[in-house]
Protein backbone atom coordinates (compact mmCIF):
# COMPACT_ATOMS: atom_id res chain seq x y z
CA UNK A 1 0.00 0.00 0.00
CA UNK A 2 3.12 2.39 -0.26
CA UNK A 3 2.26 5.16 -3.10
CA UNK A 4 5.17 3.35 -5.28
CA UNK A 5 2.59 1.01 -5.61
CA UNK A 6 -0.63 3.17 -5.46
CA UNK A 7 1.26 4.80 -8.33
CA UNK A 8 1.82 1.71 -10.74
CA UNK A 9 -1.70 0.72 -10.61
CA UNK A 10 -2.95 3.87 -11.66
CA UNK A 11 -0.62 4.00 -14.18
CA UNK A 12 -1.41 0.70 -15.35
CA UNK A 13 -5.10 1.24 -15.52
CA UNK A 14 -4.91 4.13 -17.44
CA UNK A 15 -2.32 2.76 -20.07
CA UNK A 16 -4.63 -0.54 -20.68
CA UNK A 17 -7.97 1.99 -21.09
CA UNK A 18 -5.69 3.91 -23.58
CA UNK A 19 -4.55 0.59 -25.50
CA UNK A 20 -7.94 -1.53 -25.61
CA UNK A 21 -10.00 2.28 -26.64
CA UNK A 22 -7.33 4.36 -28.32
CA UNK A 23 -8.12 7.80 -28.75
CA UNK A 24 -8.28 10.00 -25.23
CA UNK A 25 -9.62 7.39 -23.66
CA UNK A 26 -8.79 6.89 -19.62
CA UNK A 27 -9.71 5.08 -16.57
CA UNK A 28 -12.47 6.36 -14.78
CA UNK A 29 -11.48 5.62 -11.30
CA UNK A 30 -11.45 5.94 -8.16
CA UNK A 31 -8.45 6.11 -5.34
CA UNK A 32 -8.19 6.33 -1.86
CA UNK A 33 -5.27 6.13 -0.20
CA UNK A 34 -4.44 5.23 3.22
CA UNK A 35 -1.34 6.34 5.50
CA UNK A 36 1.34 3.46 4.86
CA UNK A 37 2.82 3.85 7.74
CA UNK A 38 -0.18 3.33 10.11
CA UNK A 39 -1.73 0.48 8.51
CA UNK A 40 2.11 -1.05 9.10
CA UNK A 41 2.44 -0.26 12.68
CA UNK A 42 -1.21 -1.85 13.19
CA UNK A 43 0.09 -4.86 11.31
CA UNK A 44 2.78 -5.80 13.45
CA UNK A 45 1.13 -5.26 16.14
CA UNK A 46 -1.43 -7.71 14.78
CA UNK A 47 -4.59 -5.49 15.42
CA UNK A 48 -6.15 -6.79 12.20
CA UNK A 49 -9.91 -4.98 13.64
CA UNK A 50 -8.27 -2.06 13.76
CA UNK A 51 -6.91 -2.31 10.15
CA UNK A 52 -10.05 -3.69 8.85
CA UNK A 53 -11.98 -0.79 9.72
CA UNK A 54 -9.48 1.41 7.87
CA UNK A 55 -9.62 -0.58 4.85
CA UNK A 56 -13.28 -0.76 5.28
CA UNK A 57 -13.83 2.39 5.54
CA UNK A 58 -11.71 3.04 2.43
CA UNK A 59 -13.54 0.90 0.78
CA UNK A 60 -17.20 2.65 1.39
CA UNK A 61 -15.68 5.77 0.10
CA UNK A 62 -14.81 4.43 -3.00
CA UNK A 63 -18.39 2.65 -3.27
CA UNK A 64 -19.71 5.74 -2.33
CA UNK A 65 -18.14 7.78 -4.95
CA UNK A 66 -19.76 5.38 -7.56
CA UNK A 67 -17.31 2.35 -8.07
CA UNK A 68 -19.04 -0.77 -9.48
CA UNK A 69 -16.17 -2.89 -7.78
CA UNK A 70 -12.85 -3.19 -5.86
CA UNK A 71 -9.59 -3.84 -5.52
CA UNK A 72 -7.49 -3.89 -2.63
CA UNK A 73 -3.98 -2.43 -4.32
CA UNK A 74 -1.87 -5.10 -1.66
CA UNK A 75 -1.01 -8.23 -0.75
CA UNK A 76 -0.63 -8.51 2.76
CA UNK A 77 -3.55 -6.62 3.45
CA UNK A 78 -5.63 -9.46 1.96
CA UNK A 79 -5.35 -10.33 5.18
CA UNK A 80 -8.92 -8.90 5.98
CA UNK A 81 -9.84 -9.02 2.27
CA UNK A 82 -13.41 -11.09 3.55
CA UNK A 83 -14.02 -8.10 6.20
CA UNK A 84 -13.64 -5.45 3.50
CA UNK A 85 -16.03 -7.49 0.96
CA UNK A 86 -18.75 -7.81 3.64
CA UNK A 87 -18.54 -3.92 4.51
CA UNK A 88 -19.78 -3.00 0.63
CA UNK A 89 -22.37 -3.65 -1.61
CA UNK A 90 -20.07 -4.37 -4.76
CA UNK A 91 -17.56 -7.15 -5.59
CA UNK A 92 -14.32 -6.90 -4.68
CA UNK A 93 -11.53 -8.68 -7.03
CA UNK A 94 -9.52 -10.58 -4.77
CA UNK A 95 -5.87 -10.69 -6.12
CA UNK A 96 -5.55 -14.50 -5.24
CA UNK A 97 -8.30 -15.41 -7.16
CA UNK A 98 -6.87 -13.60 -10.08
CA UNK A 99 -2.78 -14.87 -9.92
CA UNK A 100 -4.64 -18.22 -9.09
CA UNK A 101 -6.50 -18.49 -12.30
CA UNK A 102 -4.02 -17.22 -14.78
CA UNK A 103 -1.42 -19.83 -13.23
CA UNK A 104 -4.01 -22.41 -14.11
CA UNK A 105 -4.49 -20.90 -17.73
CA UNK A 106 -0.74 -21.75 -18.33
CA UNK A 107 -1.56 -25.17 -17.03
CA UNK A 108 0.17 -24.82 -13.77
CA UNK A 109 0.03 -27.32 -11.03
CA UNK A 110 2.79 -26.52 -8.93
CA UNK A 111 3.70 -22.46 -7.92
CA UNK A 112 6.07 -20.58 -6.25
CA UNK A 113 5.19 -17.39 -4.29
CA UNK A 114 7.75 -14.40 -3.27
CA UNK A 115 6.35 -11.05 -1.73
CA UNK A 116 7.04 -9.86 1.99
CA UNK A 117 7.49 -12.36 5.19
CA UNK A 118 4.59 -11.36 5.98
CA UNK A 119 2.46 -12.96 2.86
CA UNK A 120 4.49 -15.18 2.61
CA UNK A 121 4.94 -16.83 5.83
CA UNK A 122 0.81 -16.91 6.96
CA UNK A 123 -1.62 -19.14 5.17
CA UNK A 124 -4.21 -16.56 4.19
CA UNK A 125 -2.94 -15.79 0.88
CA UNK A 126 -1.13 -19.67 -0.09
CA UNK A 127 -4.38 -20.86 1.15
CA UNK A 128 -6.34 -18.53 -1.41
CA UNK A 129 -4.23 -19.67 -4.26
CA UNK A 130 -4.24 -23.42 -3.07
CA UNK A 131 -7.89 -23.60 -3.14
CA UNK A 132 -7.79 -23.25 -6.98
CA UNK A 133 -6.24 -26.87 -6.81
CA UNK A 134 -2.88 -25.52 -7.24
CA UNK A 135 0.33 -26.43 -4.99
CA UNK A 136 2.06 -23.02 -3.81
CA UNK A 137 5.52 -23.44 -2.22
CA UNK A 138 7.37 -20.21 -0.21
CA UNK A 139 11.03 -19.45 0.07
CA UNK A 140 13.23 -20.33 2.73
CA UNK A 141 12.98 -18.25 6.52
CA UNK A 142 15.95 -16.99 5.60
CA UNK A 143 15.04 -15.62 1.33
CA UNK A 144 12.06 -14.39 3.35
CA UNK A 145 14.41 -11.71 5.11
CA UNK A 146 16.38 -11.32 2.05
CA UNK A 147 13.12 -9.97 0.22
CA UNK A 148 11.66 -7.81 3.42
CA UNK A 149 14.70 -6.00 3.36
CA UNK A 150 14.56 -5.29 -0.35
CA UNK A 151 10.96 -4.79 -0.34
CA UNK A 152 11.17 -2.30 2.80
CA UNK A 153 14.29 -0.48 2.45
CA UNK A 154 14.60 -0.11 -1.33
CA UNK A 155 12.07 -1.07 -3.42
CA UNK A 156 8.50 0.95 -1.56
CA UNK A 157 11.36 4.20 -1.50
CA UNK A 158 11.96 3.86 -5.48
CA UNK A 159 15.43 2.30 -4.87
CA UNK A 160 15.91 -0.06 -7.43
CA UNK A 161 19.58 -1.44 -7.36
CA UNK A 162 20.72 -4.61 -9.92
CA UNK A 163 21.96 -6.12 -6.96
CA UNK A 164 19.22 -6.79 -5.30
CA UNK A 165 17.53 -7.89 -8.88
CA UNK A 166 20.20 -10.71 -8.42
CA UNK A 167 19.56 -11.77 -5.35
CA UNK A 168 15.52 -12.08 -6.07
CA UNK A 169 16.42 -14.19 -9.17
CA UNK A 170 18.58 -16.28 -7.06
CA UNK A 171 15.78 -16.90 -5.07
CA UNK A 172 13.14 -17.67 -8.17
CA UNK A 173 15.79 -20.07 -9.20
CA UNK A 174 15.74 -21.95 -6.45
CA UNK A 175 11.65 -21.95 -6.21
CA UNK A 176 12.21 -23.47 -9.75
CA UNK A 177 14.95 -26.24 -8.45
CA UNK A 178 12.14 -26.84 -6.08
CA UNK A 179 10.11 -28.05 -8.47
CA UNK A 180 7.61 -24.88 -9.05
CA UNK A 181 6.08 -24.58 -13.09
CA UNK A 182 6.16 -20.48 -12.30
CA UNK A 183 6.55 -17.90 -9.45
CA UNK A 184 4.25 -15.26 -8.87
CA UNK A 185 5.37 -12.18 -7.71
CA UNK A 186 3.30 -11.21 -4.90
CA UNK A 187 4.41 -7.72 -4.27
CA UNK A 188 3.60 -4.97 -6.34
CA UNK A 189 6.98 -3.48 -5.34
CA UNK A 190 8.91 -6.29 -6.51
CA UNK A 191 7.39 -5.51 -10.03
CA UNK A 192 9.66 -2.39 -9.95
CA UNK A 193 12.65 -4.89 -9.92
CA UNK A 194 12.03 -8.12 -11.67
CA UNK A 195 11.07 -8.73 -15.44
CA UNK A 196 10.12 -11.51 -17.16
CA UNK A 197 13.11 -11.53 -19.23
CA UNK A 198 15.60 -11.73 -15.99
CA UNK A 199 14.17 -15.37 -15.66
CA UNK A 200 13.89 -18.38 -17.76
CA UNK A 201 10.75 -19.79 -15.53
CA UNK A 202 7.12 -17.96 -16.15
CA UNK A 203 6.27 -15.29 -13.75
CA UNK A 204 2.92 -13.83 -12.88
CA UNK A 205 3.28 -10.13 -11.94
CA UNK A 206 0.18 -9.96 -9.71
CA UNK A 207 -0.07 -6.04 -10.08
CA UNK A 208 -0.28 -6.42 -13.82
CA UNK A 209 -2.56 -9.63 -13.69
CA UNK A 210 -4.61 -7.54 -11.17
CA UNK A 211 -5.07 -4.43 -13.33
CA UNK A 212 -5.85 -6.80 -16.42
CA UNK A 213 -9.09 -8.42 -14.50
CA UNK A 214 -10.13 -4.83 -13.54
CA UNK A 215 -9.67 -3.94 -17.39
CA UNK A 216 -11.89 -7.20 -18.07
CA UNK A 217 -14.77 -6.21 -15.83
CA UNK A 218 -15.09 -2.77 -16.21
CA UNK A 219 -14.72 -2.79 -20.15
CA UNK A 220 -16.88 -6.02 -20.45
Amino acid sequence: MGWESSAVYYRLLNEGVQERLGGFASAKSVMVSVDFAEVTALQLAEDWDAVAVILSEAAQAVERAGAEFILMCTTAFHRVADQVADSVDVPLVHLGDVVAEAAKEHRMESVGLIGTKFSTSRVFFTDRIASHGLDVKVPTEEQQDTLDRIIYDELVHGNVTDQSRREVVAIIESLWDAGVGGVILGCTELELLVRQSDVEIPVFASTSLHVEAALDRALA
